[in-house]
């Protein structure tokens, strides 16, 4: 951490607890039986890149889904569907996130959508009683407000350039691949968060 001034983390896998199995057993309960496969082509399909730049309304990415559904499922039950995922945000991870921010300004870059970003929220007021996960960072970003995501250069870019964060100072945390290398391709610092490694065993006291 020597020269590090500033800190951008990941949230999903990073911060808060995510399970994609979830969400994929909630759409086959929902009578959903090829959602895998779904998924995946939704990952590379315009549909899931619009709705994480948000390109995209909740409305319209509802509209399509219901395509995939069996009929007479609602609305809500495909939100809640797609929240699944969503576990929770450890306490001790929240709590490191307050102690950092006493020596270094912090940065939240996720890319996400705005029904997960009400979701999430709402489990860290339910469970925590903290409305927002501002409450955390100097400014969280997140891509569908953005209109940029991870691994594009000017999602990173943005960020740097709002804040006049010098990129050699700067570590960015992710716990994906092509994430960290989008990182470096604006010279970012960064950490490749790997399971089951956690960031309180990144940042643990020497003893």
């Amino acid at each position: 951490m020597q020269g590090i001034k500033n800190i951008i983390f990941d949230l999903g896998g990073v911060i808060l607890n995510i399970n994609y199995h979830a969400t994929s057993e909630a759409f086959t309960k929902l009578g959903v039986h090829n959602f895998n496969e779904l998924y995946s082509q939704f990952h590379g399909s315009d549909l899931f890149n619009n709705l994480e730049t948000g390109h995209v309304s909740v409305e319209e990415f509802l509209a399509t889904m219901h395509k995939y559904v069996p009929e007479g499922v609602t609305d809500e039950q495909i939100v809640a569907a797609w929240n699944a995922m969503l576990l929770d945000f450890p306490l001790q991870r929240l709590q490191l996130l307050q102690q950092l921010r006493q020596h270094y300004n912090l940065y939240l870059l996720s890319n996400t959508n705005a029904i997960h970003l009400q979701a999430f929220n709402k489990i860290l007021e339910t469970s925590r009683g903290i409305p927002s996960l501002a409450t955390f960072f100097d400014k969280a970003y997140y891509s569908h407000l953005m209109g940029q995501r991870k691994p594009n250069k000017e999602a990173y870019q943005m960020v740097i350039d709002e804040n006049g964060l010098v990129p050699e100072e700067t570590l960015f945390i992710d716990d994906t691949l092509p994430n960290i290398e989008g990182a470096k391709q604006v010279g970012l610092q960064t950490l490749y968060l790997q399971p089951p490694k956690t960031i309180l065993e990144v940042f643990k006291p020497k003893a």
